[in-house]
C-alpha cells in the first residue's frame, strides 16, 4: 500500500550549472504536512518538475535523481504550460473560484489542453497505482483526474482538496464545462475544502448542475458516496513559533526593526495577485494617514508583494498601480526622517520573514478571496510571548478559526482605515490575550494534524463503501437470493412502484408501466408459488388503470387501501379534510413555483420534484413546521418521501401493510423492494430472514441494495430465468 501525492508542481526545484543538472527541495506547508504523517506505507509524488525537457538524456539523468526519492515527473511542454496552466486553470478556474469572473479569458483550446495535460497526469499515476493504494489529488489544476483514476482503477481511495475558493453556484453555473469539472470531482472518495462555506457551494452546485442527491455531506452515486467536508489547512507551528530561537534570525530581526525606526510597523505579505486587495489596502493605509495627522512619523508599512505572472497583462498593470500609489503616499506624507510606506517588489526567505512577524505590530492581512491565508497563522506563530494584532479580511478562509482578530471587509476602506487606529491604539494586555487565544487554536490545527485528519477521513470512507460494496445485488448476492426464490414453495413478493419498477417523472402521471414491466409482472405472478403485491403510495384509480387487469394484490395510499381477487378493500376511513391543512399546503404551492397538491383519500400530498433544490430545502422545512400543530392536533402523521411531503393518518403505513400480509398466509420466501423511506418501515417490519432490497441510496433497514431504479427489472428477470415452467408440445 502506497499514498500517493498528486499536484501540479512537484515540491523541488532543478538546477542547472554546467549542463549538470541538480534536483533541490524546495518543500512548502503541503510537503511538511505529508512528511509529517505516521504511516507505515511508501509515499510517492506526481507533478511536473518545473521545466520542460527535449534531450531524453537529460530527462533520463533528472528522473534517475527523481526516482530515488520517489517523485514521478510528468514533462510539460511549453504549449501545455501556455494552454493549460496559465490559460484554463490561471485564467478560467482562477479568476472564476475568486468572483472575479470579469478577469476571465477563455479559450476553447484552453479546455482541451485542461483534458490533455490532466490525462497525463493520470498515465503517471497508472504507472505506479496498485490495489489499496491511497491517491490524494491536490487543487484546481488537476480537476477532472479523480473520475479519470476512477474509471481506470477501482480498489483505491481517492481524496481531493481545493486549496482555493469554490464560487457560488451563480457564478459557476457560468462555466461552459461546468458537469465535466463535478464529474471529475465527484471520481473521488473524499472532496475537502478549507472551509464549510466552500464546501456548501460545492454541494449546491452539485444538487443544481448534475441534479444528485447529498444527504447532509453525502453525495450519493451509483454504487458509492462520495464524502464532502472541511479540513482548515495550518502551518509548521513549531517552526515559526520557535524560529527567533535562532541567532541569526533574531539577530536579523534587531537590525531591522533599527533600521525601520522606532514607529510602528504594520506588515503586509502577499503575491501579485489582483484577488490580495493590496490597492485597496494602500488606500486604506493613504486614508488613514490622511485622517490621523497625529501618527504622522510614528507608523509605517512594510508591504512585501512576490512577484507573480507579470508578464501577464493583467498583473502587469496591477504593479504599475501598486508603483504608482506607493509612489503618491509617499511623495504626500514622507518626510526627511520617515517613510510612510516601505516597498518590496520581492520573495522574501523564511528567515527574513520570520525576522519581520517578529518585529510587526500589526499584521494587515486583507485579500478579497483567499482560501485560507497562511500568513496570517504565521505571523501569529512567530509573535511568540510578544503582543501584536492581526487585522483580517472576512474573505479569508483563516478569519473562521481566527474570530479574536479584527475582522474587516476588505472592500470597505473606511473600515480598514477605522481597524488600523484600533490596532494602534488596543492595550498591550489586550493583544497579548487575542495573541495567546488564537496561538491555543493555530498549533492545535497544524499542518500535521491537517494532513492525518484528511487521510483518516479518506480511510473510513473507504471501509464505509466497501460495506455498501457488500450489500449491492451482484453475483454473490444474487446467488444467494436466487437460491433461496428456487428452493421456496411459497413466495410473498411486495414490490414499490415508483422509484423501484418505474422511474421518477417529471409529471407522475407520465410514470406509467411500460410493456416490459407488464410482462415481468405477469410473468412473475404467474409462476406457481408466488404472491405478488405492489404496495405504492399512489391512490387505488390509478393502480387499477395500470395494472388492475393483472393477477396481483395491491396496496394503495400506503396500505390505507388492499385489493384481493379484485376487489378492494379500505383500511383506514376517508378523510374530510377541513381547511386549515389543505390550505397550508395550497399556500405551499402558491409560493414555490413548479410544486402541486394532490389529494388522495386519505392522505394529502405535496410534490416538489420540479422545485429548484434550495427553494424546495426552504419550503419542506417551512411546510412540515407549519403543520406540526395541525397534524398532532388531527392525529395525522408527516412523513417527507422522495421529493414529496406527505400527511396521512398515523395508524397506517407500509409496514402495517406488510404485517398483515405475512398474517394472511404461511411463506417459506418473503422478498420486499423499494426506494424510500416509506418502504423502510416495510423493511422494518418483515422478519429477520426476509429478503430486503433497497433502491438507489442503501439503507440500514435493508439487506441488500440495488444502486439504480433500471437494476430493478433485470434483477427480477434473472431471478426466474430457468424456473419458468416448461410447457409441453
Amino acid at each position: 500500500m502506497k499514498l500517493i501525492i498528486i499536484s501540479n508542481r512537484l515540491p523541488l526545484k532543478i538546477v542547472e550549472k554546467n549542463n549538470i543538472y541538480k534536483v533541490i527541495s524546495s518543500p512548502g506547508g503541503l510537503s511538511t504536512g505529508l512528511d509529517s504523517l505516521e504511516m507505515k506505507m511508501e509515499k510517492h509524488w506526481i507533478g511536473w518538475p518545473g521545466m520542460y525537457l527535449d534531450d531524453c538524456k537529460e530527462k533520463e539523468i533528472i528522473d534517475n535523481q527523481l526516482e530515488g526519492q520517489n517523485f514521478h515527473p510528468v514533462y510539460l511542454s511549453p504549449e501545455q504550460i501556455e494552454n493549460y496552466y496559465e490559460g484554463y486553470s490561471n485564467s478560467v478556474l482562477w479568476p472564476l473560484c475568486h468572483y472575479f469572473s470579469n478577469y476571465m479569458h477563455y479559450e476553447n483550446k484552453y479546455w482541451e489542453a485542461y483534458k490533455e495535460v490532466n490525462n497525463l497526469f493520470c498515465e503517471a499515476a497508472l504507472n505506479i497505482i496498485e490495489p489499496g493504494d491511497i491517491v490524494w489529488i491536490q487543487d484546481y489544476q488537476l480537476m477532472l483526474l479523480p473520475k479519470m483514476i476512477r474509471d481506470k482503477v477501482s480498489d483505491i481511495s481517492i481524496g481531493y482538496f481545493h486549496h482555493i475558493p469554490f464560487p457560488s453556484y451563480e457564478l459557476f453555473r457560468g462555466l461552459p464545462e461546468r458537469a465535466e469539472i463535478l464529474n471529475g470531482l465527484l471520481g473521488a472518495d473524499l472532496v475537502a475544502f478549507h472551509t464549510h462555506s466552500y464546501m456548501r457551494h460545492f454541494i449546491s452546485a452539485v444538487y443544481r448542475v448534475l441534479k444528485l442527491d447529498c444527504n447532509l455531506d453525502e453525495i450519493q452515486m451509483d454504487r458509492r458516496v462520495v464524502d464532502v467536508d472541511a479540513f482548515p489547512m495550518g502551518i509548521n507551528y513549531d517552526m515559526f513559533h520557535n524560529a527567533l530561537l535562532d541567532p541569526d534570525i533574531n539577530k536579523n530581526a534587531e537590525e531591522l526593526r533599527a533600521s525601520f525606526g522606532t514607529g510602528k510597523l504594520i506588515l503586509s505579505v502577499d503575491r501579485l495577485d489582483y484577488s490580495k486587495g493590496i490597492m485597496i489596502r494602500l488606500k486604506s493605509f493613504e486614508e488613514f494617514l490622511d485622517n490621523h495627522p497625529e501618527y504622522a512619523g510614528k507608523v509605517s508599512l512594510v508591504m512585501i508583494v512576490a512577484p507573480s505572472r507579470d508578464n501577464v497583462d493583467i498583473y502587469a498593470e496591477l504593479k504599475k498601480d501598486i508603483d504608482m500609489k506607493v509612489g503618491a503616499i509617499n511623495g504626500k506624507h514622507s518626510t526627511i526622517d520617515w517613510t510612510p510606506v516601505y516597498y518590496f517588489y520581492r520573495a522574501f526567505n523564511f528567515e527574513e520573514l520570520a525576522a519581520l512577524y517578529h518585529i510587526a505590530d500589526i499584521a494587515l492581512v486583507t485579500p478579497l478571496r483567499d482560501g485560507m491565508n497562511l500568513v496570517a497563522k504565521e505571523y501569529l506563530a512567530t509573535k511568540r510571548n510578544e503582543p501584536g494584532v492581526l487585522i483580517l479580511s472576512e474573505m479569508a478562509g483563516a478569519s473562521i478559526e481566527l474570530s479574536d482578530a479584527i475582522i474587516v471587509n476588505p472592500t470597505d476602506t473606511k473600515e480598514i482605515e477605522n481597524a488600523i487606529a484600533q490596532a494602534l491604539e488596543m492595550p498591550v494586555n489586550e493583544q497579548l490575550e487575542t495573541i495567546a487565544s488564537m496561538q491555543e487554536i493555530i498549533s492545535t490545527q497544524t499542518v500535521n494534524q491537517w494532513a492525518k485528519d484528511f487521510i483518516e477521513e479518506l480511510t473510513d470512507i473507504k471501509s464505509k463503501n466497501d460495506a455498501l460494496q457488500q450489500k449491492i445485488v451482484e453475483k454473490m448476492n444474487f446467488d444467494i437470493i436466487k437460491q433461496a426464490y428456487d428452493k421456496a414453495q411459497n413466495r410473498l413478493i411486495i414490490l414499490d412502484y415508483d422509484g423501484t419498477l418505474s422511474p421518477f417523472r417529471k409529471e407522475p402521471m407520465q410514470a406509467y408501466p411500460t410493456p416490459d414491466l407488464l410482462k415481468i409482472l405477469e410473468e412473475l405472478s404467474t409462476y406457481p408459488g408466488n404472491h405478488v403485491v405492489i404496495s405504492s403510495g399512489r391512490d387505488k384509480q390509478t393502480l387499477d388503470k395500470w395494472l388492475g387487469h393483472l393477477p396481483i394484490g395491491l396496496a394503495a395510499e400506503h396500505g390505507a387501501f388492499y385489493r384481493e381477487e379484485g376487489i378492494w378493500y379500505q383500511t383506514a376511513q376517508k378523510v374530510e379534510w377541513e381547511e386549515e391543512i389543505p390550505n397550508i399546503i395550497k399556500q405551499t404551492v402558491k409560493r414555490t413555483p413548479r410544486s402541486k397538491m394532490e389529494v388522495k383519500d386519505t392522505a394529502l400530498v405535496w410534490h416538489y420534484r420540479n422545485v429548484d433544490i434550495w427553494l424546495a430545502d426552504l419550503r419542506v422545512t417551512q411546510l412540515i413546521n407549519a403543520l406540526l400543530n395541525p397534524c398532532a392536533r388531527h392525529n395525522l402523521q408527516i412523513m417527507k418521501g422522495n421529493k414529496i411531503v406527505e400527511v396521512k393518518s398515523g395508524d397506517i403505513s407500509k409496514g402495517s401493510e406488510a404485517k398483515r400480509l405475512i398474517e394472511k398466509g404461511s411463506y417459506d420466501f418473503i422478498m420486499a423492494i423499494g426506494d424510500d423511506t416509506t418502504d423502510e418501515e416495510m423493511f422494518l417490519a418483515l422478519p429477520q430472514d426476509a429478503i430486503t432490497i433497497k433502491v438507489g441510496q442503501s439503507s440500514n433497514a435493508a439487506l441488500y441494495n440495488l444502486p439504480t431504479q433500471e437494476q430493478t427489472v433485470s434483477f427480477l428477470n434473472k431471478l426466474m430465468e430457468k424456473k419458468r415452467p416448461v410447457t409441453s408440445k
